[in-house]
This record gives C-alpha cells, structure tokens and sequence, in this order.
C-alpha cells in the first residue's frame, strides 16, 4: 500500500517495492516494510484468541521431557518445510501438554511467511453452525464454513471435545474431506488417544465401560481414518503443565 509523508519507508518510499540486485540481474522485490505489514494483517485475520497471543515456538517449554522436545522439534521441521508437503499435523496428547501452543505457534509462523491462517475452536465452530439454522440468524451455515473450507491452513482446536453424534459426524465429516480434496493443510489438537472405537473393537459392555474413550469413539472410524490420510502424527506425553503449574502454587 502507498504510503506519502514522514511515515513513508526510507527503503521504498512507501510504494512497497524496493530494488535488488543479483549478479548482473537488476530486478524489483517486496521491501520489507510491506512483508511486515502484511504479516501484522494476516496474524490479525487468523483470529487467535488473545489467551494464545503470546504463543510461539520459542516460548514453547518442554521441561526436559523427550516426547515434548520431539513434538516441538517435528512442528519446527514441519513449518520450515511448509509448503513443499500440504501434509497437515495430528497433534495428539493428554491434557495441559501445551499442543494448543505448538498449533497456534506454527499457524503464527506460516503467517508470517505470508500464508493465510486460521483459529478454530472445535466446540465453538460447531455451536455457531447449529445457531445458523435458527431462523433469525444473521449467518449462513455457508457463511461461516467458507473461511473453513478456504483458508490456506487451518488451526482445528481440541477436536472430539464436543458429545459424538450423527450430526457431529456428519459435520466433522464435511469439513475434513473438503480441505482434503482441496489439499488444503489442518493442524488438528485432539486429547484423545488414537485407538479404534469400542464398536470397531467389538468390546464388551464391561470392556467398554473400563476404558477411556477414544478418538474413534469421538469422530467414527471412517474421520479417524480420513485424518491420517491428511496429516502427520504428532505425539506428546507427559505430565499435566497446568496441574503442576498449580500445585507449586499451593505449597
């Protein structure tokens, strides 16, 4: 964007454009003050919650645990690589490990790279397109799964937290194989281990009713499936960040 006055770059003068020379080639590339700008922009568009606003790799802990260090080193080695394999990311663990963290912190860096992101909460996506089928709505369920379906990567937050139903699935379901097809990237947190589900296993009411539920039981076999044709699996395991966080508080 043009820029007149004393705010104008010194580089280019505001037109964005400055000159660079290789060998004897002389040729116009994008000042700096313009990659900047449009980072600021597409960090602002992706909708990250202010409560991950400060999230980014550097500033992701792993407290000497090998699982974490691992998962921080392949989001690393994922982002530096990214767009050479639109292979998503699957990053898989209990709760208070920081994969939220690692998802924004990698959407952070592929914006300033100048690739168009996105945050979306699982539960609140889902919340949202059930109030669009309310007849004074504001929105479309269209509306509000466009920016889904075309944004270049997109962060799904926390996936399987809502209760599984047909609807969910179906949901699910929809907005998986459209970015798959698109070959559009997702980054997916989910704090469900990856097993099959109890009726894929054909476990006993007892069996069931003594096991944790699962990222199948949560999405159905067919998305479980589908997830792992779109993307990487990252594990992370460990101890709970936020309950140790709290009990050094409480001594």
């Amino acid at each position: 964007m043009l820029v007149d006055g004393s705010d104008a770059c010194p580089v280019c003068g505001g037109t964005g454009w400055k000159g660079a020379v290789k060998g004897k080639d002389r040729r116009v590339v994008r000042c700096d003050c313009f990659l900047e700008a449009r980072a600021g922009y597409l960090l602002q568009a992706a909708g990250i919650p202010p409560r991950y606003a400060d999230c980014d790799l550097s500033t992701y802990e792993t407290s000497g645990n090998t699982s974490i260090a691992k998962a921080k080193i392949s989001v690393r080695a994922w982002v530096d690589q990214y767009p050479l394999d639109p292979t998503g990311l699957l990053i898989i663990g209990p709760s208070g490990l920081g994969k939220t963290h690692l998802a924004v912190a990698a959407l952070k860096e592929l914006a300033r790279k100048g690739f168009h992101c996105r945050f979306c909460d699982y539960r609140e996506l889902l919340k949202q397109i059930q109030n669009s089928y309310n007849s004074s709505a504001q929105v479309t369920e269209l509306d509000l799964l466009s920016p889904i379906f075309e944004t270049e990567v997109l962060v799904l937050d926390d996936l399987g937290a809502a209760k599984p139903s047909e609807w969910v699935w179906d949901t699910v379901s929809f907005i998986l194989t459209r970015r798959y097809n698109s070959k559009r990237s997702t980054i997916i947190t989910c704090n469900f281990l990856d097993s099959p589900s109890a009726t894929a296993a054909r476990l006993s009411p007892t069996e069931r009713a003594g096991r944790d539920e699962t990222l199948g039981d949560r999405i159905g076999e067919r998305q479980r499936s589908r997830l792992f044709e779109m993307c990487k699996l990252i594990l992370v395991d460990g101890k709970d960040f936020r309950q140790k966080f709290r009990s050094a508080n409480s001594r």
